[in-house]
């Protein structure tokens, strides 16, 4: 059973545990997921089973969207609403204008820093461990991309965004971020993911629904359709099989990106880096078995 599962995460667990359940519910060999939802946040988590686990990393680097609901005047020392209470500033009476102005400067190539509780680690140590010892390290700036905020509810002291970003995005930072810029200080109240790529929250399906939503479903290869397609020949899809790399010249459309790579029969073989003048063999899948 290698498939790749829209699932709409619930509230209050850990991405990790909805894997396991999502593992005992298949009784699948292993499991993995592709991008992490903190225990707060709900939404789409991309879940793969089995041969499936070996794309994670092709679908965590998918653009995401989320709806995020802030709450002005609050900052906490996680940048959410499960954290304590650092700041508190009371908050003016802003226009949508005025939010709108600042929401402004956070679009395009931005640096961010990760929060200090993050499970990013630092000298082979998670974050979130050093700052429940009250550390507070220096953590390098990452730059992202956010291609729109669109505000879609203003009701101070909360506001509800509409955010779609590059993958590495941390949202709670981008709260905590828009605070600071508003002079007030703000925190994340709720989360939810509505897309990964073109896995949508709409044809999600709830751990208690998942056996019956078959459109929930996906097989590896419908998984990674983002990525183009390159059908092999035989004598390329024997070397293929055997991790030997392919010599071919491609139209430059394929160069310096990742390919499905399939046999003369549309079978999925696995995915590929295309060079110049070669492709190299990154995963072979095994979808049969």
């Amino acid at each position: 059973m290698n498939m790749v599962i829209n699932l709409n995460k619930p509230k209050n667990i850990s991405s990790q545990q909805a894997v396991l359940k999502v593992k005992r519910l298949f009784a699948a060999r292993k499991a993995g997921h592709a991008g992490t939802l903190d225990p707060m946040a709900t939404g789409v988590l991309i879940v793969c089973l089995n041969e499936a686990t070996k794309i994670t990393r092709f679908l965590s680097n998918l653009d995401k969207e989320y709806i995020v609901r802030l709450k002005l005047g609050e900052r906490t020392d996680t940048y959410d609403a499960a954290g304590r209470i650092i700041e508190k500033t009371k908050c003016p009476s802003f226009t949508k204008a005025d939010i709108q102005g600042i929401l402004n400067n956070f679009i395009g190539r931005i640096k961010q820093i990760p929060p200090m509780y993050s499970a990013i680690k630092l000298g082979g140590q998670p974050l979130y461990k050093l700052a429940r010892k009250g550390m507070n390290v220096t953590r390098p700036e990452r730059t992202i991309n956010i291609y729109a905020i669109e505000l879609v509810r203003l009701d101070l002291p909360y506001i509800d965004l509409k955010v779609l970003c590059s993958k590495g995005t941390y949202i709670r930072t981008l709260c905590d971020d828009i605070g600071k810029a508003l002079c007030i200080g703000a925190h994340m109240v709720s989360l939810e993911r509505l897309r990964i790529g073109t896995f949508r929250i709409e044809d999600s399906a709830s751990i208690e629904d998942l056996c019956s939503k078959k459109d929930a479903h996906h097989s590896i290869d419908a998984a990674i359709s983002h990525l183009r397609e390159i059908i092999l020949n035989e004598d390329s899809y024997r070397k293929a099989r055997n991790g030997v790399p392919i010599v071919a010249s491609l139209d430059k459309l394929y160069i310096n990106q990742y390919v499905r790579l399939k046999g003369p029969e549309n079978n999925l073989l696995g995915i590929g880096w295309v060079e110049s003048d070669r492709i190299k063999i990154e995963r072979l899948l095994d979808v049969f078995s």
